[in-house]
């Protein structure tokens, strides 16, 4: 998918669609269409960031950056995550590939950010500014051959380049040089961070033959894939950028890789998601088994398993990357993307209920064992346990899918219980886990009895918000997938919600949203699914791609939300719960045509 535009940043800030990703399985660094690198928390995906010029336009960056006018021609490489971009000025072409580099055997002791410049015709002039921010502690430099290594508090960063690079100025603060690309020239730059050990500096050649051999373990990996169906290009580059977020230390699965993204511009709602919801987990374990995916998927229900497990008594709503507790919620003083504040990291879910969490995890494991796959006997009795909490809990009012304030008994995590403990007696009776499965589907069928007493109206012909509401919430669309329809609420329900919350292919999360932020992409996709699963395929496919046209000119790297009056991206990314949302959606209309 090849993405024309000339990149303008306004009062310093680029558009968030205008973004790409590298990552390398524990750190991500966005890119901007103009070659600045705004964005990169190293070693890990939770670290304080190196680079943060999207919370400060004179923050941190690390830019290859034409001195005259330019446009850029920018891809992906064809099931590869290795980027590539040309820039085109009035008297040449040069292409930039960049890439998170791995190794041989998978990821390498240090984090190596491999930057390849290339002269394709006439000349260009490039300037490189590296500029890290002092987020991690204080910053002193050390000179070396053909480098600037920085130690920033305990972490050491090294810049290498060849000597055709032409260094102007080095300070402690950042480096800035200049490199002609004439045609037929290459160098390569590259950006290396020790993972809290001694940091090894490679030779650039062997950095640059990095980017090729990196390029080819993404394509292995994109061509186990298994899927054969509609969209299917769209789907592989869907599955890449999801694997993104797949923490390669502990298998747990990041809900984003930014922080302080407004779901509003000048809005509050700025929120850390470099964390691992329970719900994110679960719905993408589903989605990678679902393409095939079977060593990841593998992994992180094992990661979930463990964590909640060694957790107690009850499952938190989010861990950190390593399955602790996370840390409380403070602000950082920056300005913010746009002037959007306050800029936090932590988050408040961490002390939040979200009862719909039993039904995500339950179900997952049940597609796991449906799928031909064996239960240890520690899955199994987590599983047992929490379909017993699930009986003993359905009745309490939480936050819900949405994490809200305002505790209510919301009629999403009501479905969630009622999902939980119907996999669970479907567990039970063929042999995967222990427990009294009759009692278990009984309460399943009392849960969903009290559903359509309280959370029903007949009035505005719709499951509600919540109980004692007539507020609509589009995650309800969800419960399609759940097989939870019957006398044709759900049918109801979507109409509703497509009347009061969609605006075209965009999609609100509830009533009232859209005074407070944009649409959300993965209720979008849950309206296709609705589509899908109630019965009308080609209406489906029709709406996925007049969303897949919507979603703008990021190419592949979803940010949470999109503005439909203007079609910026809005809050976090690349982020997960909107990727795996547009797989299950792909995967709905392949399997209900």
């Amino acid at each position: 998918m090849l993405c024309s535009l000339t990149p303008e940043r306004t009062d310093g800030f680029l558009p968030l669609e205008h973004y790409a990703a590298i990552g390398d399985g524990r750190s991500i660094a966005l890119v901007g269409a103009d070659g600045s690198i705004d964005w990169w928390s190293a070693p890990d995906l939770d670290s304080p960031p190196l680079f943060n010029r999207l919370h400060d336009a004179q923050g941190g960056r690390f830019s290859i950056t034409p001195t005259e006018p330019f446009k850029i021609e920018r891809r992906y490489r064809t099931n590869s995550n290795v980027l590539e971009t040309d820039f085109i000025t009035p008297n040449g072409r040069a292409r930039v590939t960049e890439s998170l580099n791995s190794g041989p055997g998978g990821r390498l002791p240090w984090c190596e950010l491999a930057r390849r410049i290339e002269g394709l015709s006439g000349l260009v002039e490039f300037e490189i500014v590296v500029a890290p921010i002092c987020a991690q502690g204080e910053l002193r430099k050390v000179d070396h051959p053909n480098t600037t290594i920085r130690y920033i508090g305990e972490l050491a960063t090294t810049f290498c380049h060849s000597d055709a690079v032409v260094i102007s100025v080095d300070e402690d603060e950042r480096t800035v040089a200049r490199w002609r690309a004439s045609e037929g020239a290459s160098t390569c730059i590259a950006l290396l961070v020790a993972d809290h050990a001694p940091l090894a500096i490679p030779d650039l050649h062997s950095i640059d033959k990095r980017i090729e051999l990196s390029d080819g373990e993404w394509r292995r990996w994109a061509e186990q894939l298994t899927y054969d169906g509609p969209f299917a290009d769209d789907l592989i580059r869907c599955a890449l950028s999801l694997k993104f977020l797949l923490f390669s230390k502990t298998g747990a699965i990041a809900a984003a890789a930014t922080s302080g993204l407004p779901e509003r511009f000048g809005g509050d709602k700025n929120y850390d998601y470099r964390y691992a919801w329970v719900r994110d987990a679960a719905y993408t374990i589903k989605a990678l088994l679902r393409a095939g995916a079977l060593a990841e998927a593998t992994g992180a229900f094992g990661w979930l398993v463990r964590t909640i497990s060694e957790d107690g008594p009850e499952p938190k709503v989010v861990y950190t990357l390593r399955g602790e507790d996370v840390p409380d919620e403070e602000i950082i003083e920056v300005p913010g993307y746009k002037g959007s504040t306050p800029v936090r990291v932590g988050n408040r879910a961490r002390t939040q209920v979200q009862l719909s969490c039993y039904g995500d995890i339950l179900e997952t494991a049940a597609l796991f064992a449906r799928t031909g796959h064996v239960l240890d006997p520690t899955s199994s009795r987590l599983l047992t346990r929490l379909a017993d909490q699930c009986m003993e809990r359905w009745q309490q009012k939480d936050s819900g899918i949405w994490e809200l304030e305002d505790e209510q008994h919301y009629t999403f995590s009501k479905v969630g219980c009622w999902l939980a403990l119907s996999q669970a007696a479907e567990l039970a009776r063929d042999g995967h886990i222990h427990g009294d499965a009759e009692r278990w589907h009984a309460e399943s069928e009392r849960i969903r009895a009290w559903i359509d007493e309280n959370c029903w109206s007949e009035r505005i012909g719709a499951y509600t918000f919540y109980a004692g509401t007539e507020r609509l919430d589009a995650a309800l669309l969800l419960t399609t997938r759940f097989g939870f329809e019957h006398d044709d609420r759900l049918l109801r329900t979507r109409a509703a919600v497509e009347r009061e919350l969609a605006v075209g292919p965009l999609v609100y999360r509830y009533s009232g949203a859209s005074e407070e932020e944009g649409a959300f992409v993965a209720c979008s996709c849950w309206l296709v699914e609705a589509y899908a699963f109630l019965g009308d395929a080609a209406q489906a496919r029709d709406m996925l791609q007049t969303l897949l046209d919507a979603l703008g000119n990021n190419f592949g790297i979803l940010s949470e939300e999109i503005d439909p009056q203007t079609g910026a991206g809005l809050g976090n990314l690349p982020q997960g719960l909107s990727h795996l949302a547009l797989l299950h959606a792909i995967f709905s209309i392949q399997e209900n045509s």
